[in-house]
């Protein structure tokens, strides 16, 4: 089984880079060479082309969600992950990009589509490659779960 795991992010955006962060930890354990651990700063449609070609994708990304407590890790349904990561403001969420591409005959969509969400009250929008300390304690939890996902593979 091909799988990708992506992290999404802005490393220099602070909280927002947390899953790059989660991925460079991957990519430290992770030696299988049917699985491919990358980065990526952008959401909806350029995310879909990334994931594109795999049979399953793991997605880890910081979700707002207000009145939560800051780095809870969680797997999130695909429709309710909004996220963005791009400055274009038409650009579509991933899962409103899968609905577009599934009704024009897109075939080699991941059958499996993992989001692992690093939940925040808010994503500051502030330059700074540290992440606060809550969120940077959530880390080790995200390469868990997503360790945890591959392993249910095999």
């Amino acid at each position: 089984m091909k799988t990708i795991i992506l992290g999404v992010g802005n490393q220099i955006m602070g909280n927002d880079g947390v899953g790059v962060h989660v991925a460079n930890e991957l990519k430290k354990q992770i030696k299988n060479p049917d699985i491919t651990v990358d980065e990526a700063i952008t959401g909806g449609m350029n995310l879909l082309e990334l994931i594109t070609g795999y049979d399953k994708a793991i997605i880890i990304d910081a979700i707002k969600k207000e009145k939560t407590k800051n780095g809870v890790v969680k797997k999130i349904p695909l429709f309710q992950f909004s996220t963005m990561h791009s400055c274009n403001p038409h650009d579509i969420s991933l899962f409103e990009a899968i609905n577009m591409a599934k009704k024009m005959g897109e075939k080699r969509i991941p059958k499996n589509i993992i989001i692992i969400g690093i939940l925040m009250n808010k994503i500051p929008c502030e330059f700074g490659e540290k992440l606060s300390k809550d969120i940077e304690k959530s880390v080790p939890k995200a390469v868990k779960l997503v360790l945890k996902e591959i392993k249910n593979d095999n």
